[in-house]
C-alpha cells in the first residue's frame, strides 16, 4: 500500500478531509504522488489514519472532483497524469534566460559539457561481468554472506588486493596487512584513530586534497601547509614544520598532478627514518599513468615500515562501489585489531565477495587496461584541443596522469567569473582556490578540467565552448 502519512489536527478550525485532500494534492504537485499510482482504498487509509470512513471519502471526492485523480471501475483511485504546472507552482520555478544564447543550456537547464572530476565513462563498465559476479553471490550456496564477516574484510578479497598490489603498483605486502574501508575519507579517519588524535599535527601538500584535510581536522588534528616543487613537496618546509606526520598523493599530485620523482621519494623515507615519521600515501589515481617509466610506491620502497598506503576502487571502478583498502605496516597491524578489534565491517560482504569473483575471474585486469585505455586517449584529446584552440592563453599543468588537469587561464578575471562565464556557455568547471590553506593572492586563476565522463569528441567541443566563454 502507498503510505500516505499527513499531519492531521482536529483541533484546527480546518476539516480533517480537507486536511487530507491539501496535503494529497500537495505532495501529486511535488512529484512525491507518481503519476498513474493507486491510492489506497478508503477502508486500509481509515485504518492506517486511524479516522473516519467518512473522512476519507470527502478526501477522495474533493480531488476526483478537480481532476487530480480518476477512478476506475473494480480497480481503484489513480493519480491523473499533470499536462502542465499549476499556476502556484509556475509563479515559483525560474524564469527562463532571454538572452537568446545558443551556447547556452539545453533543454533540461543541465550543463552541456561537464569536466567533473571524478566522474568514470559508464559506458565501458563491464555490466555483464558485474552482473555475473553479483549473481554468483546471491545463491544458496553462499548462504554464509548473509550473515557478518570479519571486521578487516573478508580474506578473499584482500588476498586479490594483496597481489593486484605487488604486481602493479609495487606495494609488498599480504592479505594480513589489508584493512578495507567505505571509501578514502572513512579509512583516513580510522587510521587518525589509530594513530592518536591528541594534539596530533600532519603535514599536507600544499594545495593538496581538501577531503582529507577536513577529516584531519575533525579528529582534532593541526594541518601544516606544505608547498610543493616541481617534483613533489618541499623536504625542507617540511622538515621545517616540526611534523611528524605527513600525507601525499605522489603518483598523481592532488590537484596538481605532478609525479614524485624517485630521488624525493628516497629522500622522503629518509626523513621519515630519522625522525621516527609515518607517511600516509595516498595512491587514489595510480592506475592512469600515460607517459614516463613506472615509479614503485613509496610503501614498496620503505625498508623500515614507516607508511601506511591507501588506495580506492572508486576511479577504476565505479565511485558507488565505496570500497578502499589500508595497508598497515605489520607493527600497526596489533594495535589495529586492539582498537579496533570489536567494530563491524562497513562495506557489504556481498559487494566484497563480487569483487573478489570479480578480480579472480580476470575481468578486473581486462577492465583496467580497456579503460585506461580509453583515458589515455581522452587525456590526449583535452591536450591538443587545449593547445589547438587556445594556445598560450592558458598553461596546462598535470597532463601525464590521473583524470583531470588544471589550467591556468591568463586572464583578468577571478576564478568565480570564468566559472560563471563557462556556464553561461553550457560548460561546467570547476574551483581550485579550495585546495589551499593560503590561496596565493597574485597571478592567474586555476581551473580544474575532469575528463573521465566526457567523450573525446565532447572534450573538444566543450573545450571551443570554454574558449568561446573566456576569450571572445
Amino acid at each position: 500500500m502507498l503510505e500516505i502519512t499527513p499531519v492531521l489536527n482536529g483541533n484546527r478550525k480546518e476539516p480533517l478531509y480537507l486536511q487530507l485532500y491539501t496535503y494529497i494534492k500537495d505532495e501529486i504537485y511535488s512529484g512525491n504522488i507518481a503519476p498513474s499510482i493507486r491510492l489506497p482504498s478508503v477502508r486500509k487509509l481509515s485504518d492506517y489514519l486511524q479516522v473516519s470512513r467518512n473522512t476519507i471519502e470527502a478526501a477522495y471526492q474533493q480531488l476526483v472532483a478537480e481532476g487530480y485523480v480518476e477512478s476506475r471501475p473494480r480497480s481503484g483511485l489513480y493519480v491523473t497524469p499533470m499536462d502542465k504546472e499549476p499556476l502556484f507552482l509556475q509563479n515559483l520555478l525560474p524564469v527562463p534566460s532571454q538572452s537568446g544564447n545558443e551556447w547556452s543550456r539545453n533543454e533540461a537547464g543541465a550543463c552541456l559539457y561537464d569536466f567533473k572530476y571524478g566522474t568514470i565513462d559508464p559506458d565501458s563498465f563491464p555490466y555483464a561481468a558485474w552482473r555475473k559476479a553479483i549473481n554468483q553471490c546471491v545463491h544458496p550456496d553462499e548462504q554464509e554472506l548473509l550473515f557478518y564477516g570479519e571486521p578487516i574484510g573478508e580474506y578473499g578479497l584482500r588476498a586479490q588486493i594483496a597481489s593486484y598490489l605487488r604486481q602493479a603498483r609495487g606495494v609488498s605486502c599480504c592479505a594480513e596487512q589489508i584493512v578495507l574501508g567505505a571509501g578514502t575519507q572513512q579509512s583516513l579517519g580510522m587510521v587518525c584513530q589509530l594513530l592518536g588524535t591528541d594534539k596530533r599535527k600532519i603535514a599536507m601538500e600544499e594545495p593538496g586534497y581538501d577531503g582529507a584535510r577536513i577529516v584531519f581536522e575533525n579528529c582534532g588534528w593541526s594541518t601544516a601547509p606544505i608547498p610543493l616543487e616541481d617534483d613533489g613537496l618541499s623536504l625542507e618546509k617540511l622538515e621545517k614544520s616540526e611534523a611528524k606526520l605527513v600525507y601525499v598523493t605522489p603518483s598523481h599530485q592532488f590537484p596538481y598532478g605532478m609525479v614524485m620523482s624517485i630521488t624525493k621519494r628516497l629522500k622522503l623515507l629518509q626523513w621519515a627514518r630519522e625522525c621516527g615519521g609515518i607517511i600516509i600515501e595516498d595512491d587514489y589515481d595510480g592506475e592512469f599513468r600515460y607517459t614516463g617509466k613506472p615509479i614503485p610506491s613509496l610503501q614498496g620502497l620503505d625498508a623500515g615500515e614507516n607508511v601506511i598506503y591507501m588506495g580506492t576502487f572508486s576511479k577504476s571502478l565505479l565511485p558507488s562501489l565505496r570500497i578502499s583498502y589500508i595497508v598497515l605496516p605489520r607493527r600497526l597491524m596489533e594495535e589495529y585489531k586492539r582498537k579496533f578489534g570489536a567494530y563491524g565491517q562497513p562495506v557489504s560482504r556481498m559487494q566484497q565477495k563480487a569483487l573478489q569473483l570479480f578480480m579472480e575471474s580476470g575481468e578486473w585486469e581486462r577492465h583496467i587496461r580497456r579503460v585506461r585505455n580509453i583515458y589515455h586517449k581522452r587525456n590526449f584529446a583535452l591536450l591538443e584541443s587545449i593547445k589547438t584552440i587556445m594556445q598560450e592563453k592558458v598553461r596546462i599543468i598535470g597532463k601525464d596522469s590521473g583524470l583531470h588537469m588544471l589550467l591556468e587561464v591568463r586572464s583578468r578575471r577571478s576564478e568565480e567569473e570564468l566559472i560563471e562565464a563557462a556556464e553561461k556557455y553550457g560548460v561546467k568547471v570547476y574551483p581550485t582556490s579550495r585546495y589551499w590553506v593560503h590561496p596565493p593572492k597574485m597571478g592567474h586563476p586555476f581551473i580544474l578540467l575532469g575528463f573521465g565522463g566526457l567523450s573525446e569528441e565532447k572534450i573538444e567541443q566543450g573545450i571551443r565552448r570554454l574558449h568561446e566563454a573566456w576569450f571572445s
